[in-house]
């Protein structure tokens, strides 16, 4: 019995030091295979603690600044590699896939971003219909400023001509914006006089010149890379590379290895971007306005909008992506934690473009063609966020000023919102400009923007967030309902090899050949010399 228990005790003391041994390495791995994802959030908690504690000493304007450069450089950085990522990727995508494929997923990509979009703007206009946090009066916002008009067809046209750049090289740098000027107009009007005096009915007739002023628009161009006239561009010129076969095997072996390259100096930018995220962050707490100081109305403004985004993000885009694939959308989106904080960090969907790529391709394994093909796209043209964020802030504005919304105002203020996100710039408060539309449409004072300007800083990185959520949800999604073609794809590539080895195997055969017959001949001449 003694002995029984001495190897019972003997057993268990092995297994004990078993299960530390592999808890020791299953902590190593982990922290090793999340390093960079914890020193992320690391350095969001750091930063919201670091801002809250400087907060007292009331920084000068040029201090905040000095405070704030490291994450600036992180943005530049970022900045800095959009541009080639966004063409590369493009290109390489559409260029891997037949014009069938790509086709049908374009088609999956619209339908996903359409859908989601429309959902998102029904949660937004919901959401503030059911919570009404524009009850009181306008006196408790602060002083106002004016805010450039802006015509929603003119809006909608600069999209349309944004789409086709007349200057590729320009489009990297600016974009069209139409402008408003003024202009003199002189007016020739008739004029019947009646002799009232001397009661005749007889009147005279003068002709009299009037000049007014009219607004018009004029042409102009505004700073920043035209993300809409290039993904038109480089989804074109893949597809144009790709059906010319072997003609255009250069061209993508070269765009493919630009896209490496970028993804490479994104793998390096990706130790720097904790430090950037931490002053990002810090920076923003230390210059916003006084908390003390914000209306209970901005308040429940600040609540409903985080409301409806968690609504979207948490509930609605999961929920999605478990009907259609059957898998667990919150491990998928455990992947995507780094890509969701340098959002948060950012507050720029395109600067975030990098990483999301780099979650999607090496922790999700999503596979490089969708990525390419979706997430360009997606940063330019899905913004569910800004959508839903536009939709409420618009319904806000209105209940503020004690103005009733009917079912069409209502559904007007949805297709604007919708149609506005496309528009919207990939930028930190892009946001902010296209709701001059939504507000036009339906008839609502612009210069209101000014009352959410306070808190529109930290919102705009929640939508941020949102946006790439339901980007890199949407390329989960379409991978898994184009497996098929994109199978399809592998196997004839595969065929392809095979069929240019066979090719080149009876060339090797007939060398070997004819080496053997000439080292006979060689042999059987050297044989004869001998004889002779």
């Amino acid at each position: 019995m003694q002995r029984f228990r001495e190897g019972i005790h003997i057993r268990t003391m092995k297994a004990k030091r078993k299960v530390e041994e592999i808890s020791k390495e299953d902590v190593k791995t982990f922290l090793k295979k999340n390093a960079f994802v914890l020193f992320t959030v690391g350095a969001v908690i750091a930063g919201i603690i670091l801002g809250f504690a400087l907060r007292p000493y009331k920084m000068s304007y040029r201090e905040m600044k000095y405070f704030s450069f490291p994450g600036e450089l992180l943005m530049r950085m970022l900045q800095m590699l959009v541009l080639p990522l966004l063409i590369s990727s493009l290109i390489t995508g559409m260029a891997a896939l037949d014009s069938k494929a790509s086709g049908k997923m374009g088609m999956r990509a619209v339908i996903y971003y359409m859908t989601t979009t429309f959902i998102a703007v029904f949660i937004g206009i919901l959401v503030v219909l059911i919570i009404h946090p524009g009850k009181g009066s306008k006196d408790e916002f602060g002083k106002q400023q004016k805010i450039e008009q802006v015509s929603p067809a003119d809006a909608f046209l600069d999209l349309i001509r944004n789409m086709f750049p007349p200057n590729l090289v320009q489009a990297c740098t600016q974009q069209f914006k139409t402008k408003y000027g003024k202009r003199t107009v002189h007016v020739t009007v008739t004029v019947t006089v009646n002799d009232t005096l001397f009661n005749t009915t007889n009147g005279t007739q003068e002709v009299m010149e009037i000049s007014r002023e009219e607004v018009i628009p004029v042409p102009g161009q505004v700073n920043g890379v035209n993300a809409l006239g290039l993904v038109v561009f480089s989804m074109c010129f893949g597809l144009i590379i790709g059906n010319m076969k072997e003609q255009g095997q250069l061209l993508r072996d070269f765009f493919d290895s630009l896209n490496e390259a970028i993804m490479r100096l994104v793998a390096i930018i990706m130790w720097y971007a904790p430090i950037g995220i931490l002053f990002l962050i810090a920076g923003k707490i230390v210059e916003m306005d006084d908390l003390t100081q914000m209306g209970g109305q901005l308040g429940m403004y600040t609540i409903t909008v985080i409301i409806g985004l968690m609504i979207h993000g948490v509930l609605i885009l999961p929920t999605l992506y478990f009907v259609i694939t059957r898998q667990n959308p919150f491990i998928f989106i455990a992947g995507l934690l780094q890509a969701l904080v340098t959002a948060l960090g950012t507050s720029s969907s395109s600067a975030t473009l990098p990483v999301t790529f780099k979650c999607l391709e090496e922790n999700n394994k999503i596979d490089k063609r969708i990525t390419r093909f979706i997430l360009p796209v997606g940063a330019t043209i899905n913004m569910d966020g800004t959508a839903l964020y536009e939709a409420l802030a618009a319904i806000f504005i209105a209940q503020v000023n004690n103005m009733e919304m009917n079912f069409g105002q209502i559904i007007t203020i949805s297709i604007t919102a919708t149609a506005a996100s496309i528009g919207a710039a990939g930028i930190p408060q892009a946001g902010l400009v296209t709701m001059v539309i939504v507000l036009t449409s339906v008839g609502l004072p612009t210069d209101d923007i000014t009352l959410i300007i306070a808190v529109d800083w930290f919102l705009d990185r929640l939508r941020t967030t949102t946006n790439v959520l339901g980007d890199s949800i949407g390329a989960g999604i379409v991978e898994f309902l184009s497996r098929n073609e994109l199978s399809s794809k592998d196997v004839e590539m595969g065929n392809s090899v095979l069929e240019v080895k066979e090719r080149k195997k009876p060339y090797k055969l007939i060398s070997q050949n004819s080496d053997l017959e000439n080292n006979r001949n060689a042999a059987a001449l050297t044989d004869g010399q001998s004889g002779s």
